[in-house]
């Protein structure tokens, strides 16, 4: 089966605890939880528009803790776009992030064509602040990626983080617009328009 499958394969790295599933499962499936539980890995999937067609994004949802570090190598060389997490309350999870970056570097080798977005997550606690969004913003012209701060919590920036992650491909068009079409969503709330529901 050729490389250029109908699948575009994110993948979302970072230590544990920093909200990578509590994104994930936001822009999936529009939902929060307050309590925390380890992943090992998982993956959504989410229809996308790709290259005037519909292909599926398919999200991997990996690991925060080191022990599966197959897992993880695996993971970096089916990847094609990269989200690397960490949270605004702790400067270690910005430093666990370098060998995972690294590690992108020496699978992929030549990554100034991959799309890797660097995310401060949580930005809704800001009083527990301790990385700097200028930190996070520097990390990433070091790394030469693309910046954002967000929270799963309120929803601040997630659905942005992934369309600016589809924004960074090059190679093919890919966007979370479904070719131009609006959402279904989009298309029965226009339909509801003017027109009584009873409940």
């Amino acid at each position: 089966m050729p490389e250029q499958s109908n699948d575009y394969r994110v993948v979302v790295f970072g230590a544990g605890g920093v909200g990578k599933s509590s994104l994930v499962l936001r822009f999936v499936k529009g939902t929060f939880r307050e309590s925390y539980i380890p992943t090992i890995e998982d993956t959504y999937r989410q229809v996308i528009s790709c290259d005037k067609s519909i292909c599926t994004l398919q999200i991997t949802d990996t690991t925060g803790s080191h022990q599966f570090p197959a897992m993880q190598r695996l993971s970096i060389s089916k990847g094609h776009a990269f989200i690397l997490v960490y949270s605004i309350t702790s400067r270690q999870s910005l430093e666990e992030l370098k060998p995972i970056y690294e590690q992108i570097c020496q699978i992929k080798g030549d990554i100034e064509n991959i799309p890797i977005m660097l995310v401060g997550n949580k930005n809704d606690e800001n009083q527990s602040r301790e990385v700097e969004s200028s930190d996070g913003e520097a990390m990433a012209k070091k790394w030469k990626c693309a910046f954002m701060e967000t929270s799963a919590k309120t929803n601040h920036n997630v659905k942005e983080l992934f369309q600016e992650l589809l924004n960074l491909e090059k190679r093919r068009t890919v966007s979370l617009q479904i070719d131009g079409k609006k959402s279904k969503q989009q298309k029965r709330k226009e339909k509801l328009k003017g027109k009584c529901v009873v409940m």
